[in-house]
């Protein structure tokens, strides 16, 4: 076995051995990570929140479960003279607490984690809105009342390396296969309502660092929000399976203060308004007309010119 992949399993099974003390990944996942992402979102924190809440209360049942085990195998073991209750049936206070920790346990997880899936769904309020419809296969982007939208798909050069047969290395394509030519920009700060569609099949829109995915399906219209906290880039993919190149359908979505992203829809704004039309041709002057019920006094006009020509000899 290589160093190096003798390094990365040594690493991994360490990590497994102590999952609790992983610490918080990054907002994209990343090799051998185990613990959950903490995001970028207000939705990604409270998940993070929940999960975490949950992680340790396994772990403390599993320390009590296995510390139990291991008591009465090493101290009631056979060769220590342990001799087993044949008459033992069942203990009613047991019973009775072995049923109501976990009830107490259960509310305690629920009440907050139910709080928290109910303000996922709450779209009120928001600054503004963004249309996501899913095709075979690539994503639409419409930020409504904008007069803004464009179409993103899988960035040329991840393609070209897909229909090669090369594999790529982290060198040559770091985002092999999660880039895209037009990126989602978005501000940070800012509450933003999502309305998710599809114009062919079952999609879905997923980025693990907004902390939520949503069904793209054709004919309803599905809701979402997001409030990013910290710029930067943070990439997807199609979460359904929806046709032969349901894997080369990425989602990156671009973060940045409020103030770049004005600028930004200015200049997107500017590519999309019409051009000026020309400006229309002055019309000729007329000419003077004649007062009605009068016609030119031609014998009037040739004696004045005879007068003043000169005369000949």
């Amino acid at each position: 076995m290589k160093a190096g992949r003798f390094k990365q399993w040594s690493a991994g099974i360490a990590a497994m051995a102590l999952p609790v003390l992983a610490n918080a990944q990054a907002a994209d996942p990343k090799p051998w990570q185990l613990n959950m992402g903490q995001g970028v979102t207000v939705q990604s924190a409270n998940a993070y929140g929940a999960h975490m809440f949950a992680l340790w209360v396994c772990v403390i049942i599993g320390i009590l479960v296995f510390g139990a085990m291991a008591v009465a195998m090493f101290k009631f073991r056979h060769s220590k003279g342990a001799v087993p209750d044949k008459d033992f049936t069942h203990s009613t206070r047991l019973e009775i607490l072995w049923t109501v920790v976990p009830v107490v346990l259960l509310v305690l997880m629920a009440f907050p984690a139910t709080s928290k899936l109910i303000a996922m769904y709450d779209t009120r309020n928001a600054e503004m809105t963004v249309k996501i419809t899913g095709y075979q296969w690539m994503w639409k982007y419409d930020y409504l009342g904008e007069n803004v939208g464009f179409t993103s798909r899988l960035a040329r050069r991840s393609d070209e390396i897909r229909q090669s047969g090369v594999v790529p290395t982290m060198e040559q394509a770091p985002h092999y296969l999660l880039d895209v030519d037009n990126v989602l920009v978005l501000p940070t700060d800012t509450k933003i309502r999502f309305v998710i569609t599809a114009d062919d099949v079952i999609h879905a829109w997923w980025v693990p660092a907004l902390g939520w995915k949503q069904d793209a399906i054709p004919g309803i219209v599905n809701e979402a929000w997001t409030d990013i906290k910290t710029p930067g880039i943070y990439r997807g993919q199609c979460a359904e399976l929806c046709g032969k190149d349901h894997g080369f359908m990425p989602i990156v979505v671009k973060a940045v203060p409020k103030a770049e992203f004005q600028q930004w829809l200015a200049a997107e704004k500017a590519k999309n308004a019409p051009a000026p039309a020309a400006p229309a041709a002055q019309p000729a002057a007329p000419e003077p007309a004649q007062p009605q019920g009068t016609t030119p006094n031609t014998e009037a006009t040739t004696a004045a010119a005879e007068k003043q020509a000169p005369v000949a000899g």
